[in-house]
C-alpha cells in the first residue's frame, strides 16, 4: 500500500492532542532542569523578560500526557493534515534490500516543511496573549517561511532576522517570507549589538542561527508587545511536532506494520522529536525494541562531538541557559547547504534523552547526503530539503546493513521537507564544486573552550 491513510479520514487520523515525552521519561525528576537555569546565569546579570505566555511555559514544564489542541489551530492543521506515509518501494528495488521503507512527507503545506505545526500553535497562543508582533532566527529559512505563514493567518507582525549564507543561498525563501508580510533582515548585521560583535569577531562570517537568535532577541525587547518565536529546541516546539509521529503511528496500525527503526535529522530536534517522540511512548507502552536514530552534519555534530553542558541559546549569552549536548555558544557552522542543521546545540529533551541512551545519533559529511538525495528523487519522485536528505541517506545505510545481515528490518525516516528552493545547492553537487566542511576539530576544541563552568544546578560554579 503506498499511502497508509486511505481506509482512515482525516479526522481519525489527524490528532486532538499533542503528545508530551516528559509523562514518560524517567530519571528526568526535575523538569525545569531540562529548560533553563536561573536568570543569574546571565552574562550581564539582568532579568529576562518572559518571551513566551504561560500556556506555552506550562506546556514546556508539565508532565500531563497529552496536551489539546485548540480547535483554531487543528482546523488550519486540516487544511493539509494527515501528511501521507508512503513506502519507498522503488527505493527498496534499487537497494536491493530485504528492509521495507517508508517516510512521512511534511512537505505537502504551502510552506513545504514541517515547521508549520508549531508556527501556528505559536502565532494562536502569542496572539491570545496580546502580543502583537513576532521575531526570529532562521537558519535555511523553512522556520521563517512558516512564521511569516502563521503571522499572517493569526494578524501579526512578523521580523525575520535569516542567517547571512542561507539568505545568499536561498533567496526564494526570503521572496516566500515578504510574500507573506515578514520583513527579512541578513544576519549578522550592524545594526544590533550582537551583529556588531560577530562582525568584529569575523568580518567574513556565514552567521549562524544563534547569532540570527541574538539578534531577534534585541529586537524583541525593543519593540512594544513584540515577542521571540524559535522554531526548535524548547520543549513546547517539541510537543507541537508530535501530530507527525503520532499520525505515522495510527497510519501503520492501519496498515498492520510497525517501524524497527525511526530516523530524523536534528538541528536543534524539532523535526526528529516530531516523528520519534510518539514511537518512543509506544516503545515504553507496549515493551518495544524500536530504536531512534538521530542524524546530524558533520559540520555541526553536537550529539556526536560536543559537550553535555549548560549553555546559552544565543551567541551574545543574552538568554537563559539549557542543559544540552552544545559545540558551545559561540561555534560557527561551516557553511554547508542545510542551514536548518547548523544550530549549536539539541533540545534539552533531546540533549537527556540521548545522554540516557534512549536514542542514537549519527553523523555525515554533505557530499553523502545530497548523493542520497538525488537517488531518493530519482526513484521516489520527490526531491529533498538537504536537512531531509540527512535522514535517507542514515535510511539507505540502514536498509544496506540488513541486506548485508540478510533480515527483514522495517525503517520509517521523516521527510521534513522538499527541497524545491534548494535547487542551487543540489546544482552545486551536480558541478562537482560542492566539498564536504566538517567542523574541525580545533574549531569545536576553542568554541568548548569558552563555555561557562557550571554546577549541575546550572548556577556559576565557585
Amino acid at each position: 500500500m503506498a499511502n497508509a491513510e486511505s481506509s482512515l479520514t482525516a479526522e481519525d487520523i489527524v490528532p486532538t492532542h499533542w503528545y508530551n515525552v516528559l509523562s514518560d521519561l524517567t530519571g528526568v525528576d526535575d523538569a525545569a532542569k531540562l529548560r533553563q537555569a536561573r536568570p543569574e546565569t546571565r552574562k550581564d546579570g539582568g532579568a529576562v523578560a518572559p518571551q513566551i505566555p504561560l500556556s506555552m511555559y506550562r506546556q514546556s514544564m508539565g508532565r500531563e500526557r497529552f496536551v489539546e489542541i485548540p480547535q483554531p489551530v487543528r482546523e488550519e492543521y486540516l487544511r493539509w493534515r494527515p501528511t501521507p506515509l508512503n513506502r519507498a518501494r522503488r527505493l527498496e528495488r534499487l537497494l536491493d534490500t530485504p528492509a521495507r521503507i517508508y517516510y512521512k512527507y511534511e512537505g505537502t503545506n504551502s510552506t513545504g516543511s514541517h515547521k508549520l505545526n508549531t508556527a501556528l500553535a505559536q502565532a494562536y497562543y502569542y496572539k491570545q496573549a496580546g502580543i502583537t508582533s513576532l521575531t526570529t532566527g532562521t537558519g535555511a529559512g523553512q522556520w521563517g517561511s512558516a512564521l511569516a505563514v502563521a503571522c499572517r493567518i493569526f494578524g501579526l507582525e512578523c521580523t525575520v532576522y535569516m542567517v547571512r549564507v542561507s539568505y545568499a543561498q536561498k533567496p526564494y525563501r526570503r521572496i516566500m517570507m515578504e510574500m507573506n508580510g515578514a520583513k527579512v533582515i541578513s544576519s549578522p548585521n550592524e545594526h544590533s549589538e550582537a551583529g556588531r560583535a560577530a562582525l568584529a569577531r569575523d568580518p567574513n562570517t556565514d552567521g549562524s542561527l544563534s547569532i540570527a537568535n541574538a539578534e531577534a532577541f534585541e529586537h524583541a525587547r525593543q519593540v512594544e508587545r513584540c515577542n521571540l518565536s524559535v522554531g526548535s529546541g524548547e520543549n513546547h516546539v517539541l510537543l507541537h511536532q508530535t501530530v507527525i509521529g503520532q499520525e505515522a503511528v495510527r497510519q501503520f496500525h492501519a496498515i498492520g506494520d510497525f517501524p524497527d527503526v525511526v530516523i530524523g535529522s536534528v538541528g536543534a530536534g524539532s523535526n526528529f522529536s516530531g516523528i520519534a517522540l510518539p514511537f518512543f511512548h509506544e516503545k515504553v507502552r507496549e515493551g518495544l525494541e524500536t530504536r531512534f536514530v538521530a542524524v546530524e552534519p558533520d559540520a555541526c555534530p553536537k550529539l556526536t562531538k560536543g559537550r553535555y553542558s549548560w549553555d546559552y541559546n544565543d551567541y551574545t549569552g543574552i538568554t537563559p541557559m539549557t542543559k544540552m549536548y552544545t559545540l558551545g555558544h559561540t561555534f560557527v557552522s561551516p557553511g554547508i547547504h542545510a542551514g536548518g542543521l547548523r544550530y549549536h546545540g539539541a533540545a534539552p529533551l533531546v540533549s537527556a534523552m540521548y545522554h540516557q541512551k534512549l536514542i542514537e545519533a549519527v553523523a555525515y559529511p554533505q557530499r553523502p547526503v545530497f548523493e542520497a538525495g538525488i537517488t531518493f528523487a530519482n526513484e521516489e519522485g520527490i526531491i529533498p530539503a538537504p536537512e531531509s536528505a540527512h535522514a535517507i541517506r542514515a535510511a539507505i545505510d540502514e536498509a544496506l546493513q540488513a541486506k548485508r545481515e540478510g533480515k527483514e528490518k522495517v525503517i520509517l525516516f521523516n521527510l521534513s521537507g522538499h527541497g524545491l528552493l534548494d535547487l542551487s545547492a543540489y546544482e552545486q553537487f551536480l558541478s562537482g564544486n560542492m566539498t564536504d566542511m566538517a567542523a574541525s576539530d580545533e574549531l569545536i576544541a576553542a568554541s568548548l573552550d569558552r563555555l561557562p563552568v557550571m554546577d549541575d544546578l546550572g548556577a556559576a560554579a565557585r
